[in-house]
């Protein structure tokens, strides 16, 4: 049995960042892991509804066996199977970030090879402290197209804090390996746009928009 690596989660900022690397890496590399001290460096400690369903996602895709894996557990072991590629769906339950349950599936998924994979998000879209959707569309797709990633990305309902509700989905290509991102021109300028995402506007600012549009 490969030797179990052992990470410490309140190291760096102490936040749910180190759980999702972890969690895509042993996807990855096929290497288990123990995380202790979960997001010690937060308010309230422990895996919140979105962090836990990055902890079933991965634990969905890569047929893996999971300790620990509770809201407010602030201690988890993860030992990876091998990734399968599909159809998955994924409601956090609350307002949490689909964006972040996608970060940390979407490269193992597409790594795997096999097919692609089609996943449905359900949760936040446009939350705090976390990318929103069209962050991910405008900005993130463009650069992955460049490191050799297909991914198309689809919104069919926002979701904002706090009732979350949002839908994204997800098809993932493939990819039989990474090329190094390299950015040797500067693109032509152009008129720069903006994308307002607004939850709860009064009926007669949001009638006004919609005559707008």
């Amino acid at each position: 049995m490969t030797q179990i690596i052992e990470l410490d989660g309140a190291l760096g900022e102490g936040g749910g960042q180190i759980l999702r690397t972890s969690l895509s890496l042993s996807l990855i590399t096929g290497r288990p892991f123990r995380l202790r001290n979960i997001r010690a460096g937060r308010p309230r400690p422990g895996l919140r509804p979105q962090h836990l369903t990055s902890v079933q996602a991965a634990a969905a895709i890569g047929q893996a066996t999971v300790r620990g894996a509770c809201v407010d557990s602030i201690d988890i072991t993860f030992e990876p199977g091998k990734v399968v590629p599909g159809k998955y769906h994924f409601p956090i339950g609350t307002a949490g970030a689909t964006s972040l349950v996608l970060h940390t599936i979407y490269l193992p998924l597409a790594l795997a090879g096999g097919g692609p994979s089609e996943l449905t998000l359900e949760g936040g879209t446009h939350v705090s402290t976390s990318p929103c959707f069209d962050f991910l569309k405008t900005t993130w797709l463009p650069y992955t197209e460049l490191c050799g990633l297909h991914i198309d990305l689809r919104l069919h309902r926002r979701g904002f804090y706090p009732r979350g509700g949002g839908l994204i989905q997800a098809t993932i290509q493939p990819c039989p390996r990474l090329h190094g991102l390299q950015l040797t021109e500067r693109s032509p300028l152009r008129t720069a746009s903006c994308i307002s995402a607004v939850a709860s506007l009064p009926d007669h600012i949001a009638k006004r928009q919609a005559e707008r549009a």
